[in-house]
């Protein structure tokens, strides 16, 4: 009796043993189906950004191309030197005057945008919305060309209204006080379909119900968006300031393409700067640096929107 029992505690069920042998087949299986994926992610994605961390504490330049190993490691000095660079604060000054100026004014545009699809306009609404969404999928160089055209001094759209009022259109882009603006009215005007995209769904996330009982309660227009809709929208609001701050915060294409950080660096980002520097002058080590000193910048960023906004988002 005593044997028969202790064999029947000592053994396993039949279903567990089987159940056992299944997940172990879905997890080999799981493995196989990821290879793939974990494959490229590993080439193309991990490895470089730990080679970069590496290459930040060498002097890495054209010469280590082929012999990466003949770099040699010069510690912080690079990290160091990028706060004695003027050039490099300057960047730094004019990716934060693009955030700060270009973040608040895509996510009032959007919002404002998204208010008026959802409940202001009636007819034509789609077509609206595919409208104010098609600058986000438009290539940069079409934009380019596009707002080049707008902003030309002598031939431009601007300077031809300006000319019907008799007086001369500003060189938007060739002056040290206007070029940027000009890029951020660029950027918030391409960006802003993302934005309304994303406070539509918000919106329509809202339950009728609340808006209801807030007007049973004679709650007007301005109340219900202040006290119902913006409340309400916190989450999304969270993840479109995130998202977009994040992207202005690595700014190049809109330079790049436009103004090619003139005039006199006054549109010279920390990105560009960075291309500058690893494949015009080939100092990749320290435009390693610039890099890992920006992307510290962002997370701290990140970090500091995430604490302010999360607690009214639970």
């Amino acid at each position: 009796m005593s044997t028969t029992t202790a064999k029947t505690a000592g053994a396993a069920p039949a279903g567990t043993r089987r159940g056992r042998g299944s997940l172990g087949v879905q997890n080999v299986a799981g493995w196989l189906f990821s290879t793939p994926f974990l494959v490229l992610f590993t080439v193309f994605m991990a490895f470089p950004i730990v080679a970069t961390l590496a290459m930040s504490f060498t002097d890495f330049g054209l010469r280590n191309v082929t012999r990466p190993w003949e770099a040699n490691f010069i510690g912080l000095e690079n990290y160091t030197k990028l706060f004695g660079d003027e050039k490099f604060l300057t960047s730094l000054f004019n990716t934060g005057y693009f955030v700060v100026i270009g973040v608040p004014l895509t996510l009032f545009l959007g919002l404002l945008v998204a208010v008026l699809l959802n409940n202001g306009i009636d007819r034509a609404r789609t077509f609206f919305r595919v409208g104010f969404y098609a600058p986000v999928v438009t290539s940069i160089v079409a934009v380019a060309v596009v707002w080049r055209f707008v902003l030309d001094p002598s031939d431009g759209l601007i300077a031809g209204f300006c000319a019907e009022l008799g007086f001369t259109a500003p060189d938007f882009l060739g002056s040290e006080t206007l070029a940027m603006p000009s890029l951020i009215a660029m950027a918030v005007w391409r960006n802003l379909g993302t934005v309304m995209v994303l406070f539509i769904a918000g919106l329509q996330a809202i339950p009728t119900e609340v808006r209801e009982a807030a007007r049973l309660d004679g709650a007007g227009g301005w109340q219900e968006f202040r006290r119902i809709t913006v409340p309400l929208l916190r989450p999304t609001l969270l993840y479109a300031t995130v998202i977009t701050t994040i992207g202005y915060l690595n700014v190049f294409e809109e330079p790049f393409v436009m103004t090619q950080g003139g005039p006199s660096d006054s549109t010279l980002t920390v990105s560009l700067n960075m291309y500058r520097e690893g494949f015009n002058f080939f100092h990749m080590g320290y435009a390693s640096a610039m890099a890992y000193v920006l992307f510290v910048v962002i997370m701290a960023v990140t970090v500091l929107q995430l604490r302010l906004l999360k607690d009214n988002t639970t």
